[in-house]
């Protein structure tokens, strides 16, 4: 097995970007939690999604054709579909602050979601609710955020096409990158089907692991040479993320940063994308730099939301920690490397 020689050095975070901020909420009860990014100015939002799984929240409304131009937080969670809840509480802490959009009747926080299936972490009833959601609010900051087993990565696991016994601790992340005065940070939870695959070297650093559990199995090369997954539960995987920048971008340009920023998400999971997966990326602009002059255009902002999904998504197994409940024992890539040296 190769471990990335990056190790887990700075790579900057989604909150680099100014007007972003970042809460987590982890559940103590069972490994679960959510994960809110607020732009309390609002930001011009897109999405994308790839995976034939998803559950999501209020992603209707960010295409161009469609009314809304702003929204004031991203909510991703564990629970599945139950998690949705969460963005409930985003919703109400917002408020209560008179974020949102004024609907003459009220302040209206736009706060879409998307969710990954983490219930085989423990007691399937505990997950992420309104409760919750609120919580991670108050948690919000602009700090850099912790990375690992925290908020929507508390339940997140990767490599599980032969088993859920054979699979690793997935967990979340987060990089930046700038160019030309203008950042972008993604913040990625890995609770992928597929194995997370080092985007340099293009090995495997976390996933399915061999019978004996000691070693990488390397689902891509164990697929094409005939071994035969285990039966699939369609929706129990997924990848969540947000890309962010502070760049002046339209809603057809987000959506389109949005498409291209998966192209990191295919650099860093093999496979990705799978009929098991709801993978899942949103894109905010903030709007505080605009793109004139010798600023970056779209392709080299597409380029650069590629770059830090694929390290963002590699910092969350990097940063993720072995994790037993009950009889489950699902170690992290730190114990395979330390077995391997």
């Amino acid at each position: 097995m190769s471990v990335p020689s990056s190790d887990l050095s700075p790579s900057g975070a989604i909150t680099d970007v100014a007007g972003i901020e970042v809460g987590h909420f982890s559940d103590t009860r069972r490994p679960t939690g959510c994960t809110v990014i607020l732009a309390r100015e609002g930001a011009v939002a897109g999405v994308d999604v790839r995976g034939a799984a998803p559950g999501t929240r209020e992603t209707d409304l960010l295409s161009p054709g469609n009314l809304v131009q702003q929204v004031h937080g991203i909510m991703l969670a564990g629970g599945s579909a139950w998690g949705l809840a969460a963005a409930e509480g985003a919703m109400r802490w917002l408020e209560e602050r008179n974020i949102g959009m004024d609907v003459r009747f009220g302040i209206l926080p736009i706060v879409p979601a998307a969710v990954l299936f983490d219930l085989p972490m423990g007691d399937a009833r505990i997950r992420p609710d309104a409760a919750a959601g609120y919580a991670a609010c108050e948690a919000a900051s602009s700090d850099a955020p912790a990375e690992g087993n925290v908020g929507a990565g508390s339940g997140a696991l990767v490599g599980k096409l032969f088993g859920v016994e054979r699979a690793m601790k997935g967990g979340i992340g987060t990089a930046s990158v700038t160019v030309g005065g203008v950042t972008v940070g993604a913040l990625i939870a890995v609770n992928a089907l597929g194995d997370v695959i080092d985007p340099d070297t293009a090995q495997p650093v976390a996933g399915a692991r061999t019978e004996d559990g000691l070693a990488l199995l390397d689902t891509r090369r164990a697929l094409l040479r005939g071994e035969q997954p285990k039966p699939l539960l369609a929706g129990t995987n997924t990848t969540l993320g947000v890309i962010a920048t502070d760049a002046v971008l339209t809603k057809v340009q987000a959506n389109r940063l949005a498409s291209v920023a998966h192209d990191g998400l295919a650099r860093a999971i093999n496979p990705v994308h799978t009929m098991s997966d709801g993978d899942t990326l949103f894109a905010l602009a903030t709007g505080r730099v605009p793109l004139e002059g010798n600023a970056p255009g779209m392709t080299v902002l597409g380029t650069m939301a590629a770059e830090a999904v694929a390290r963002a998504t590699l910092r969350a197994v990097l940063a993720a920690r072995s994790v037993t409940v009950g009889e489950l024992h699902v170690p992290c890539a730190a114990d395979l490397a330390t077995t391997k040296g």
